[in-house]
């Protein structure tokens, strides 16, 4: 696997991920008992938007970058969308020009109860992580694959601490494209069986839709009581030879989390969007109790 988040971070598919990323932990936090969170591809922790891999790309340029210009002239941003900027603001302590990834944005939202495992394959990433998050005693680094890693993880426990309740966020690099939404359901599907209340966030990416039917109708034959797609389209999705957008899966979703995150999808379509840009929220499966 040669894949480096470094070229990509900051871009509209980070935005995406994270700010539903926050809106799951602050769900998480209205509780006082104790969570645990699985990072199963996590990444070296931060990324230097003024480095040599995001500069290649400039894709922080059409993503956070702006988002900030936008954010600057709301006088009154959607909740979600604030709390969001407050984690990644948080999260550029000591490196103004950054962008966290989602182990660190964890790690800054852990209560002393709270615990995460992030799960990163590479060496020179998985060492770089450890650096990022060698502040934190109560996040854990384990240098291997994180599908695999599941089976060990789950149910989650922190030595005699048994936890009841849990976030598992699956972000793969999809390097092997569609042959990436087997290993997720047959990964999802084990889990489910070791920790069936666990909440489940899933990232995908957007480029035709109609590739992504087989998997929604995958995911919808799981025992899991709701299933909530939330995607950011920054173009019509009819090319295949580019990320047309992105989604977040989310699986056992907190309750009305979606009342959360979609008052601040318009406007991350209106920062990063071009023509055609849009965004949905799509319930694949249900709980109407």
């Amino acid at each position: 696997m040669n894949y480096r988040h470094g070229f990509h971070a900051g871009n509209h598919a980070d935005v995406l991920k994270h700010l539903v990323l926050v809106s799951l932990l602050d769900a998480l936090k209205r509780k006082e008992a104790p969570f645990f969170v699985v990072d199963t591809h996590a990444g070296r922790g931060r990324y230097d938007l003024g480095g040599l891999q995001a500069s290649r790309t400039g894709e922080a340029k059409a993503g956070i970058r702006k988002l900030w210009t936008l954010a600057a002239s709301m006088p009154s941003p959607p909740p979600a969308l604030a709390r969001y900027l407050a984690a990644v603001a948080d999260a550029q302590a000591g490196a103004p020009d950054s962008y966290p990834g989602s182990p660190l944005i964890v790690s800054q939202a852990l209560r002393p109860q709270d615990r995460l495992a992030a799960c990163e394959l590479l060496p020179d990433e998985a060492n770089a992580l450890k650096g990022v998050l060698s502040h934190d005693p109560h996040s854990h680094v384990h240098a291997r694959d994180g599908y695999t890693a599941l089976k060990a993880l789950l149910p989650p426990r922190d030595g005699a601490t048994k936890f009841a309740r849990a976030l598992v966020l699956i972000d793969p690099p999809y390097e092997a494209q569609d042959e990436e939404y087997p290993l997720i359901t047959g990964a999802v599907a084990d889990a489910l069986q070791r920790f069936p209340q666990g909440i489940f966030a899933v990232w995908y990416p957007i480029k035709q839709r109609p590739s992504l039917h087989p998997f929604f109708r995958k995911v919808a034959t799981l025992p899991v009581k709701s299933a909530l797609a939330i995607e950011l389209l920054v173009r019509p999705d009819d090319s295949p030879l580019r990320m047309n957008g992105s989604g977040m899966l989310l699986l056992n979703p907190p309750w009305q989390i979606e009342k959360d995150i979609e008052p601040a999808l318009k406007p991350l379509a209106q920062a990063m969007g071009e023509s055609g840009a849009s965004w949905r929220l799509t319930w694949l499966k249900q709980d109407k109790a």
